[in-house]
């Protein structure tokens, strides 16, 4: 189950995400639904269209049922498969 203190040991795509605040200012406020994510990017489905943002830099507003948590992009940062899974806090 997704919780705020787990949401990273989670798979992204397919929730809610909007950036909260970026060194970008141009980002900030962009939402959607994450379609995709690399080692340093997040591919959102926005009104828009796709869009992309660098998880580096920003801090991330995530949300599934019963899940809402912001997190630094630096924590998301990384290929997804080791993210996943993995135990956080690392040790």
């Amino acid at each position: 189950m997704r919780t705020p203190e787990n949401v990273i040991a989670h798979e992204l795509v397919g929730m809610r995400a909007r950036i909260v605040s970026s060194a970008n200012g141009s980002l900030v406020g962009l939402n959607g639904t994450v379609a995709d994510e690399t080692k340093s990017m997040i591919y959102l489905d926005t009104a828009g269209g796709r869009r992309s943002a660098p998880k580096e830099g920003s801090v991330w507003g995530l949300s599934a049922p019963g899940c809402e948590a912001e997190v630094a992009g630096s924590l998301l940062s990384g290929r997804p498969h080791d993210r996943v899974g993995a135990r956080w806090p690392r040790t």
